[in-house]
């Protein structure tokens, strides 16, 4: 048996299809049919039905879908101890970013309770827990920092020493934080109904990364004052980081040491007992709670070893029994906080269906994009009445809540069931817990965040773009804060993609000998140029803002100067109607002449003469031969890939103007340019370089005899738009431009690969027209090909000396 696979051949025969034959051939249907009028959309969206009604209902609320059909036998226990195991896990990633929202602890529990039972009944996903995040935790604590902070809240006593009225201060953060979160939540909630699902992929997984390795720059900062016990200076703004860093350093003499002796054994025990975790896991049901040992333990020796009041270190301080009663948040604060509500929406939302995405993939279902925008809002904006701040699905929740066997929305219940009994009854166990330990949990939960530095090598060797946003995005938010930060890099993210498509890579395409593949020749050895046919592709759409480039590339491609060409062909015209009076006046004059000469030689001799008519006809003749073979207008112009000859092949005719070609260099004496050694110094000149003034006598120096054999005529365009997707006024004006400047000298224009959406704009943009038809429009690039070369033909002229290689129809 042979070692190599011998790959299937298929053959296929029919005609040459336009696209004015193909719809005749597949019956197109009409505009009108396929796309229904506004009124008819209007009534099938008014009307109410039966089914219409049902299915609003369930995807409104995806609850009583899959609710009636949860099997407590199946799903029941899994669901059960998945829960268990992420509510163990709220508790303390609840306490520890409140402290990065700058609430009290007690609202991070909050916010790890009811926007999980919200999301029970409105989201779609199966497996992601929605609660406090690390990210949306910083950016909530810059906007509760900024619009309260200490300076705001000294209280003075009798002694002239001031001092912050903490239990104020927290109560305006938490007002703050509340209407953050309610405004965010109701935007998300209206992105979702206007089905704006979507926007989420705006944010790209390099930027999103990006940006979450800089906000766990943030969250260090933010930590330092809890791991080593100073009280730095809270910087709002642009370059707040550097400030607040530069503080901390400043402050650093002073460290606390019994503070930072706490929050190194924590960090020394959390990092041992997770990689201790993470070695047996395979052979772990679930996993250790390393978090919540930590809490538990320095709780108790807290407690028991009088910390607080024995080394002053910082404790969490007072945490209430029961539940709060939900206040309205105060609207005054929206205009002041809506920008970064907006970056919350944003932020929040990638995040969540990123993870939704991944595991409905993983698992076999399907997410929906808007419903989980409004879900999140409305876990957001009813949360917030509840005091708790932005929330989104947790990463390593999530990968808990999959991993111990979770499979459906009921986890996320018995998660919210288990903060719900540490905060009716266990909360005040928690009182004497100093802050560093949370500090401690905080730091090294960024650890995975910081692993994504590593991105940098990978997208060093991928793609240099994807880098340039990574960089951009992580400086961008490093120095500019986090709302700024992100706005920055979503519009150089959209830059790179406005960039790319306004200077997208254009190639002539080149013939794959015995198919019908056209590749780029200057990226194919194999690929041969169709002699006389110049196949143009550009890499992007055609839209506004590369339509002016995409002229300029075509020229520069085909190597047709048109501007310029124009002018030498109607000053060549122009000149040989002046040779044409010049050779009628001669004619006249030699016409009386002969006149005179007939009269004396009838008068001497009575001998018959020529009529003056047929004499002038026959000298006029003699005249336009010497012109035709006259050392006389031989053109050319050099480009890059080869060299480019305008001849003028015909006069001028009473019928029409003359006939002109285009003669390109070929392979291989062209492409190198060996001929050119046959032509002495001064004696060529490039067009571009040649002035308005000289351009004609410029062109007329170099002779045709130098060519050779490796020419041929340039006499068809095709332009492949298979890549664009749609097409709007300004192209279309920019298309009708090239049809009519390349008719100008001779050229015919032919588009190929159109889709139909394309074929509809442009009839609705008035495109074709009697010199326009569909007519110029082929199925595939293959049809323009075999249309050219049975329309004009591929050789050259022999008039001018041997023709290169014939290429056929039959050929191709």
């Amino acid at each position: 048996m042979d070692s190599t696979r011998r790959l299937g051949k298929y053959r296929v025969e029919r005609e040459v299809l336009d696209e004015q034959r193909l719809e005749e051939v597949t019956q197109r249907k009409s505009y009108s049919d396929t796309r229904p009028s506004l009124t008819k959309h209007l009534k099938d969206s008014l009307r109410c039905t039966a089914p219409k009604l049902k299915r609003s209902v369930v995807s409104s609320l995806p609850v009583l879908y899959w609710l009636p059909k949860y099997s407590i036998w199946d799903y029941g226990m899994p669901d059960l101890i998945s829960g268990i195991s992420v509510g163990i896990m709220h508790l303390p990633q609840g306490l520890a970013y409140a402290l990065l929202a700058s609430v009290p602890p007690v609202f991070g529990l909050y916010s790890s309770l009811y926007p999980a039972l919200i999301y029970f009944f409105f989201g779609t996903s199966r497996h992601i827990s929605i609660g406090t995040f690390t990210v949306l935790s910083i950016m909530v604590g810059s906007v509760t920092e900024r619009l309260a902070p200490d300076a705001d809240f000294l209280i003075t006593n009798g002694t002239n020493v001031s001092a912050v009225d903490i239990t104020a201060r927290d109560a305006y953060r938490v007002q703050v934080a509340a209407a953050t979160t309610v405004l965010g939540g109701l935007i998300q909630v209206v992105l979702g109904l206007v089905k704006f699902g979507f926007v989420g992929t705006y944010l790209s997984e390099p930027l999103v990364r990006a940006y979450t390795t800089a906000a766990a720059a943030h969250a260090v900062v933010a930590q330092i004052k809890h791991i080593f016990g100073v009280s730095p200076t809270r910087f709002s703004g642009p370059l707040s980081l550097v400030y607040t860093l530069k503080d901390v350093l400043l402050l650093l003499p002073r460290t606390h040491l019994p503070t930072l002796l706490v929050s190194a054994v924590s960090m020394v025990f959390l990092i041992s007992a997770k990689e201790l975790n993470s070695f047996l896991s395979p052979k772990l049901p679930v996993p250790i709670p390393v978090e919540l040992i930590t809490i538990v333990a320095g709780t108790f020796i807290s407690t028991y070893t009088h910390l607080n009041s024995n080394y002053t270190i910082s404790v969490v301080g007072e945490i209430p029994n029961g539940l709060s009663y939900p206040s309205v948040p105060d609207a005054r604060i929206f205009g002041e906080v809506i920008g970064e509500a907006f970056a919350l929406a944003m932020v929040g939302y990638a995040i969540s269906i990123s993870l939704g995405k991944t595991f409905a993939l993983k698992h076999g279902y399907n997410v929906d994009s808007n419903q989980e925008l409004v879900a999140l809002g409305l876990c957001n904006a009813v949360g917030g009445f509840f005091q708790c701040f932005s929330v989104c699905s947790s990463m390593s929740r999530s990968l808990i809540q999959e991993t111990t066997g979770g499979k459906t929305q009921m986890a996320g219940v018995a998660s919210a069931l288990i903060v719900l009994v540490t905060i009716l009854k266990l909360g005040p166990l928690f009182q004497e817990l100093p802050k560093a330990v949370l500090a401690a949990i905080v730091f090294v939960n960024l650890k995975g965040m910081f692993k994504q530095y590593s991105d940098i090598v990978t997208l060093w060797k991928r793609s240099k773009i994807d880098l340039v946003v990574w960089l951009v995005t992580w400086v961008a938010t490093m120095l500019f804060n986090l709302d700024l930060g992100l706005a920055a890099s979503i519009i150089f993210a959209m830059m790179t993609v406005i960039f790319r498509t306004q200077m997208p890579t254009y190639s002539v395409l080149g013939n794959v000998r015995g198919t019908e593949l056209y590749v780029d020749i200057e990226t194919h050895r194999e690929a041969r140029e169709i002699p006389g046919v110049t196949i143009f592709r550009s890499s992007a759409t055609l839209y506004f803002a590369n339509a002016d480039l995409y002229l300029e590339a075509l020229k520069e491609k085909s190597g047709l100067d048109i501007s310029k060409m124009i002018i030498y062909k109607r000053r060549q015209e122009a000149k040989q109607k002046r040779r044409e009076r010049r050779a009628e006046r001669r004619a006249k004059r030699q016409a009386k002449k002969e006149r005179r000469a007939q009269r004396v030689a009838q008068h001497l001799s009575g001998a018959p003469v020529f009529s003056v008519e047929e004499e002038a006809g026959r000298w006029r003749e003699t005249c336009l031969d010497g012109i035709d073979i006259d050392e006389e207008e031989q053109d050319w112009t050099e480009r890059e890939n080869g060299t480019v000859f305008v001849v003028p092949i015909t006069p001028q005719t009473p019928d029409g103007p003359c006939r002109w070609e285009y003669l390109k260099g070929g392979q291989p004496d062209c492409t190198s340019l060996g001929w050119m050694s046959e032509l002495q110094d001064g004696d060529t000149t490039t067009l571009g370089s040649s002035s308005e003034d000289t351009l004609s006598h410029d062109l007329e120096r170099v002779s045709l005899g130098s060519l050779g054999k490796w020419t041929w005529d340039i006499h068809s365009i095709i332009i492949d738009l298979s890549t664009a997707n749609f097409i709007d006024t300004v192209a279309i004006k920019a298309m009708k431009n090239i049809f009519k400047d390349f008719s100008e000298i001779d050229v015919d224009i032919y588009m190929a690969g159109c889709q139909a959406t394309v074929v509809e704009q442009l009839e609705l943009g008035d495109f074709f027209s009697e010199s326009i038809t569909k007519r110029h429009l082929f199925a595939s690039v293959h049809d323009a090909v075999l249309y050219c070369l049975d329309h004009r033909g591929a050789t050259s002229y022999s008039r001018y000396g041997p023709s290169v290689d014939n290429y056929s129809s039959t050929q191709l």
